[in-house]
């Protein structure tokens, strides 16, 4: 297993590399076979209206699948500690969904189109403004998926959003947690008629996820 580890406002001494290795390697022991490369990430923030300051970023790449967890505290080390058994429990119901996908057939997932007007004005009073710069540049592999095995990876990511390839269209797509409405959403690219095509011939200006049920998709 490859273990990297970053820091951002932060010396990662000898004393906290040790901690780092001991606690993940106890965390991915039961999953060796399925960990390929752990990616974690130390920061601390100096922003003093950032509160808790002290985080600990985990990335996990196994066998193709990205399985992430972020936790922050007042303390490194008990930042370390959280993550540490969040990404074990990630592995655990990523082992899991294995399992149960090799002993049962998976029913196909149905993806409703739905026609919704565009909004015209969506920032008002506001003036667009971009951030002043980018703080961190982050690369990963964009397999072509279906939309079942992306709300898989968003489950698995501890993320609101996910991008991915979509294996049908071979277009780009956002599906994301609707977090006041409840389920998930899918954001399909326009075309320039000012509508989504997709293969089966169908015409949206945006996607609903319905919510989801045992399987994953109602």
């Amino acid at each position: 297993m490859k273990l990297v580890i970053h820091g951002k406002n932060i010396e990662i001494t000898d004393a906290i590399r040790e901690y780092v290795n001991q606690k993940i390697e106890k965390a991915v022991s039961h999953f060796q076979n399925l960990t390929m490369e752990v990616d974690v990430h130390l920061s601390v923030a100096r922003n003093p209206r950032i509160n808790p300051k002290q985080a600990a970023e985990v990335t996990i790449y196994a066998n193709g699948t990205v399985i992430r967890a972020e936790e922050s505290s007042e303390n490194l080390y008990a930042s370390i500690d959280l993550v540490a058994d969040k990404i074990a429990r990630q592995l655990r119901k990523y082992k899991e969904k294995r399992h149960d996908q090799k002993t049962q057939a998976q029913p196909t997932p149905t993806v409703v189109a739905a026609e919704q007007p565009v909004a015209t004005d969506i920032i008002g009073n506001r003036t667009p403004e971009l951030p002043s710069e980018v703080v961190r540049t982050k690369y990963f592999a964009m397999p072509p998926m279906s939309v079942q095995e992306a709300l898989e990876q968003l489950q698995l990511i501890d993320h609101d959003f996910y991008m991915f390839r979509n294996a049908e269209t071979g277009e780009i797509n956002v599906i994301y947690e609707r977090k006041h409405h409840g389920g998930y959403g899918l954001i399909l690219p326009r075309n320039g008629n000012g509508h989504t095509s997709s293969k089966n011939g169908k015409m949206a200006s945006s996607a609903a996820v319905p919510e989801k049920s045992k399987s994953g998709l109602a």
